[in-house]
């Protein structure tokens, strides 16, 4: 057994690329989707074009979808999400995707930053978030269920929302103007306390630590999703960076994971 394999996920093991996929979603025979790991080369960057492309072959081989399907956006940490009716859209400044057409492949990437990967088993839409700490301050997720719920009519009881592996609060370590910035988004909680721990001191600062992915559980049911409905691969990927890319750990030299969705 993997050290990547849970309760909620599945490390699958291929001859060129490794994965791992939700099992809830594995429950749904018209769904494809999958989280890539590091190993043999993966990395959906375009830093470098032949490694992006090598990756996107692999990616779309083992899911049984034409790559041409696949739409990925320029990112920025945005809370931006746009509706994808057509493959090859190119979008910029965007950090989510939501589509209810078969044949597309949803794809967002993350070297820390937490992926969302939503499915409304009613409806038959998907969304794809790209989370980074400022888009859940801005409450990306959040808003993904409210696009869902009002261009799509889906009941957020029917949702389903998987958290793929991110920094987690054993990691995500920051400075007092960045813990002020989430104290003051979230003390209306009532969980402060557990989302924000005092941290070591280096070099005379005191540092803290942050649990960004609390965070997204807690307003992911605001907005309406039943808790048993948010699946969190409970892996971090800065303890598991032998596995995953890591900004933290890698800085620039850092390649991307890529969480990917889509409809058959």
């Amino acid at each position: 057994m993997s050290k990547l394999d849970n309760e909620n996920i599945i490390h699958k093991i291929y001859d060129d690329i490794e994965i791992i996929q939700f099992k809830k979603l594995l429950e749904f025979s018209n769904l494809v989707h999958c989280y890539t790991l590091r190993k043999h080369n993966i990395n959906i960057s375009k830093n470098d074009e032949q490694i992006l492309k090598n990756s996107y072959h692999k990616v779309s081989k083992i899911l049984n979808i034409n790559e041409e399907s696949i739409v990925k956006p320029h990112q920025s940490h945005t809370d931006n999400i746009e509706k994808v009716n057509v493959p090859n859209t190119q979008l910029e400044e965007v950090d989510g995707l939501i589509t209810n057409k078969k044949n597309i492949l949803l794809a967002t990437t993350s070297a820390d930053c937490i992926s969302l990967l939503f499915y409304d088993k009613s409806k038959n839409v998907i969304t794809d978030i790209h989370s980074g700490w400022r888009g859940t301050v801005k409450k990306i997720g959040k808003k993904a269920v409210e696009i869902m719920i009002e261009e799509y009519g889906s009941n957020p009881e029917d949702i389903i929302c998987c958290i793929c592996p991110s920094i987690r609060k054993c990691h995500f370590e920051v400075d007092i103007d960045v813990m002020e910035i989430f104290k003051k988004e979230f003390e209306y909680t009532g969980r402060i306390n557990e989302i924000i721990s005092t941290g070591r001191i280096m070099e005379d600062k005191q540092k803290y630590n942050i649990d960004t992915v609390l965070i997204n559980k807690i307003i992911l049911e605001e907005a309406g999703l039943r808790k048993e409905n948010i699946i969190d691969s409970g892996i971090c990927t800065v303890c598991n960076s032998d596995c995953f890319h890591s900004y933290r750990v890698d800085k620039q030299a850092s390649g991307r994971n890529g969480a990917f969705i889509g409809l058959k």
